[in-house]
C-alpha cells in the first residue's frame, strides 16, 4: 500500500520517518506493507530530514494510480479542500490532520467520501485517540457533555501564569521563543484553534453542523493576576476550556477561559499537554490525556489511521452516523447559555458604587454568591464578584448598563465558572 504525503513539514516528515523506522511492526499490525512513496512540498530547495522522493506537483501524485492513500498535512482551508475532493473523487483514501478544513467542510467531505475511507484522528488533540473513542468506543452512549483542554499553547501560558506568577506579555514572548506560539499568536490565544477541534467533536457526538462563526469563542488575552488570585482563593484554576453539552434538544458549543475546581481531573492537565473529559449516559466520565501537538505525537495518530484503513479497506461513517440522527438536535444560541460568572470591575473607591452595581445586577436577575474588594491605590479598587447561575444575555446586558451608568473606570471583565 503506497502513501502520498501532501505537506512534508514537521508532521509530514515524522509520518514518513516513522513508517520507515517502524516498518516491521507496522506491517505486522496492518497486515500489509505500507510504503511512504512520495511527498509534495512547495519548495524543493528547502532541506528536509526525509528519504522519500519529493515533488512540487500535487496533480502528479493525485493522478498516480499506484498511490492508495493521500495524507493531507498542508494546512489552510480552501486549497486543501479542493485537493482532498480530487483525491476522494479518484477513489483514494484520505487521512488529514487539518482541523480548519474540517471545521468548515466536514459535512461536504463526508457526503463526498461515502465508503471511501476518510480519517482525521490527528486533527483533534494530536496523539490522543479522542475521535475513535467518541465514534467507536462510546458508540453505545448518549454523550451528555465534552470538556476539553485542546490548545497546548494556552495551557502552557496559563500554567506559568498561575504557578509562577508570570504576566501575560512575558509568557507570550517566552512561548514564541520556545516555538509554542506563532509570531502572530491570535489563532491560539484567541481560542480559534480550540474552536475548530470542538466543532469536529460536536459533530461526532451530536451531529451538529456549526461553523466557527456560529459559536461562542473567547481567548485568554484578558486574564490578569487579580483573576488568578480570586481563583486561588476559592479553589479554582483557570483553563481555556472547550465545552459541548446537550441540554434537552439543544447543544451548547463554546470555547472560553473558565474557572474550574482544582479537584476536577481536567484541572490537573498542565503545561503543553491536552486533556478531554467525556461523560456518557451509561459509561459515566472517561478522561483522555496526552500530547496534543508535536511531530511524532501527531504523526502517531496519522499512522494509526493509515493502519486502520489498511486493515479494513471500506470507510466507516466519517462523523459516526450511518443514518440520520433521530435526536434532531439544534445549536443553542449564545444568549441562552446558563452558568455561573466571575466579574471584575475597576471602580472608584467611594460610597455608593457597590450599591449601583448590585442594583443593576439585581435588575437583570443576577445574584451575587461571593465578593472581594481589593484596593489598587488611594482612589481605585477592584471589585471581584462570583454570581449564582445566570443567563448569558442577562450578564452581558448588565455589564453594558454598568458601563453606561459610569459605575466603572475600565471595561468590566467576565469569566465563566464551570462547577
Amino acid at each position: 500500500m503506497k502513501v502520498g504525503i501532501i505537506g512534508v513539514g514537521t508532521v509530514g516528515a515524522s509520518v514518513a520517518n516513522i513508517l520507515r523506522d517502524n516498518k516491521d511492526i507496522i506491517t505486522e499490525r496492518s497486515g500489509c506493507e505500507i510504503e511512504p512513496a512520495i511527498g509534495v512540498v512547495s519548495n524543493l530547495n528547502k532541506k528536509r530530514d526525509v528519504t522519500i522522493e519529493l515533488t512540487d506537483d500535487i496533480d502528479a501524485v493525485l493522478n498516480d494510480d499506484s498511490i492508495d492513500i493521500i495524507v493531507e498535512l498542508m494546512g489552510g482551508i480552501e486549497k486543501p479542500y479542493e485537493i482532498v475532493k480530487k483525491a476522494l473523487v479518484k477513489g483514494k483514501a484520505v487521512v488529514t490532520a487539518n482541523k480548519a478544513l474540517l471545521a468548515y467542510h466536514r459535512y461536504e467531505l463526508q457526503d463526498l467520501a461515502g465508503d471511501t475511507p476518510f480519517e482525521y484522528e490527528a486533527a483533534v488533540a494530536g496523539g490522543i485517540p479522542i475521535i475513535n473513542a467518541l465514534r467507536d468506543g462510546l458508540t453505545a452512549n448518549h454523550i451528555q457533555s465534552i470538556r476539553g483542554i485542546m490548545n497546548g499553547t494556552c495551557n502552557y501560558m496559563l500554567t506559568k501564569m498561575i504557578n509562577e506568577g508570570v504576566d501575560y506579555d512575558t509568557i507570550l514572548s517566552e512561548s514564541q521563543e520556545l516555538g509554542y506560539a506563532e509570531a502572530d499568536p491570535t489563532f491560539d490565544v484567541g481560542g480559534f484553534d480550540a474552536a475548530h477541534k470542538l466543532l469536529i467533536l460536536g459533530s461526532i457526538a451530536y451531529d451538529i453542523d456549526a461553523k466557527p462563526e456560529d459559536i461562542l469563542i473567547e481567548g485568554i488575552q484578558d486574564i490578569a493576576p487579580e483573576d488568578i488570585d480570586f481563583a486561588n482563593e476559592f479553589n479554582y484554576t483557570i483553563k481555556l476550556l472547550t465545552i459541548a453539552k446537550k441540554i434537552d434538544k439543544k447543544v451548547e458549543l463554546r470555547v472560553h477561559p473558565a474557572f474550574i475546581s482544582k479537584d476536577e481531573m481536567i484541572a490537573k492537565v498542565d503545561g503543553v499537554m491536552n486533556g478531554v473529559s467525556v461523560i456518557g449516559d451509561k459509561v459515566g466520565e472517561t478522561m483522555y490525556y496526552g500530547a496534543g501537538a508535536g511531530g511524532d505525537a501527531t504523526a502517531s495518530a496519522v499512522i494509526a489511521n493509515i493502519v486502520d484503513i489498511a486493515r479494513r479497506g471500506k470507510g466507516s461513517p466519517m462523523l459516526g452516523f450511518e443514518l440520520d440522527n433521530s435526536e434532531d438536535l439544534t445549536l443553542m444560541s449564545k444568549d441562552e447559555i446558563q452558568t455561573k460568572y466571575y466579574l471584575r470591575f475597576r471602580v472608584e473607591d467611594k460610597a455608593g458604587v457597590l450599591a449601583k452595581i448590585a442594583t443593576i445586577l439585581g435588575e437583570q436577575n443576577i445574584s451575587i454568591e461571593k465578593m472581594i474588594q481589593k484596593p489598587l491605590n488611594k482612589t481605585c479598587a477592584n471589585l471581584l464578584l462570583a454570581t449564582h447561575t445566570s443567563l448569558e444575555k442577562d450578564v452581558v446586558d448588565a455589564l453594558k448598563k454598568i458601563e453606561q451608568a459610569g459605575a466603572v473606570t475600565a471595561k468590566p471583565v467576565m469569566i465563566r465558572i464551570e462547577d
